[in-house]
């Protein structure tokens, strides 16, 4: 099992005949609260992993462009003797930076041994991304949505197992009272959207989630071309000129940043509120968390205020 930090392109993963793990969605159903941590994602996943809890054989820790705290953590994996690659995202869009890891990547996972894998997988995701068209028209519940999206990074360990995931959703009718989106990371609290669907909010954009589903290719070429477009290691004015014309073409009425204490991405809060608050006009709020669990009675009345302002906008 190859355990993966963030998004790492899980097409070559699976084209060398390796099985793939996003250590980030034990973490929020995890109750362990680490004591020596910057990130709570980070933290908790290393502890997980060092104390066998999860088992990898090795590890694919995204060191640049992306989560920096995971650096010193992955090390410190490392330095248990688990084998470790550090994978690096361009700031620039690089793409011969991109390719580089992507080959270093190929020969830490063994080989390419399944060139078939590229196919299955670009399939695969484009199969996500009509679940997230769902989604936008409001005929499937952001729940599930975020449920296929969120596992694009892994593909659920398995892409047979993803497959039928998708297989198994159904089309319906969604009550809602206005589209929402996420900017930032995924929410640390279990149950977000399901609280946000609770009051009226539906989440019509997973800004990170739908980053994993995006992005794909049939090939080690076109992966690189795909992946070197991944926003939220890049430039932030590109991320956010992606991320505008995503709100309009979803149609969405209001903004929530979410945000991670001592994560780097939470000092971008005051360019987002600049670009979509101030001038687009978007209603946005952030909210903000450190560990996981429950949705934390303070930002669920914050939210449900939020919800109401939105019925005098």
């Amino acid at each position: 099992m190859l355990g993966i930090t963030a998004l790492v392109p899980a097409e070559v993963i699976y084209a060398c005949r390796e099985n793939a793990v996003d250590l980030n969605n034990f973490v929020p159903f995890s109750e362990f609260q680490p004591d020596d941590k910057l990130c709570a994602w980070s933290a908790i996943w290393r502890e997980l992993i060092l104390r066998k809890e999860v088992e990898v054989d090795k590890l694919v820790v995204v060191a640049g462009g992306d989560c920096y705290n995971a650096l010193v953590d992955g090390e410190k994996i490392e330095l248990s003797g688990i084998p470790t690659l550090y994978f690096i995202y361009s700031f620039n869009r690089d793409i011969r930076l991109m390719e580089e890891n992507l080959d270093s990547l190929v020969e830490f996972a063994g080989g390419i041994k399944n060139e078939k894998a590229f196919g299955e997988i670009a399939d695969l995701k484009q199969r996500a991304m009509e679940i997230d068209s769902l989604r936008t028209e409001g005929k499937l519940s952001s729940i599930k949505a975020f449920e296929i999206e969120i596992s694009g990074s892994d593909l659920m360990g398995s892409p047979d197992k993803y497959g039928k995931a998708i297989e198994a959703l159904e089309e319906e009718d969604v009550d809602f009272d206005y589209r929402v989106a996420i900017l930032g990371i995924p929410p640390i609290y279990k149950g977000f959207h399901e609280f946000l669907q609770s009051i009226g909010l539906h989440v019509a954009y997973d800004e990170m989630p739908f980053e994993f589903i995006r992005h794909s290719g049939r090939n080690l070429g076109e992966v690189a071309e795909s992946y070197v477009n991944y926003t939220f290691a890049g430039n932030i004015w590109r991320r956010m000129e992606f991320v505008e014309k995503q709100l309009k073409e979803r149609n969405i009425d209001a903004i929530i940043h979410f945000q991670q204490f001592s994560c780097h991405h939470k000092l971008e809060d005051i360019i987002l509120r600049e670009r979509f608050a101030d001038r687009e006009g978007y209603p946005y709020i952030t909210i903000e968390a450190d560990l996981p669990g429950s949705t934390p009675e303070q930002a669920r009345l914050r939210l449900e205020a939020f919800a109401e302002r939105l019925a005098g906008v």
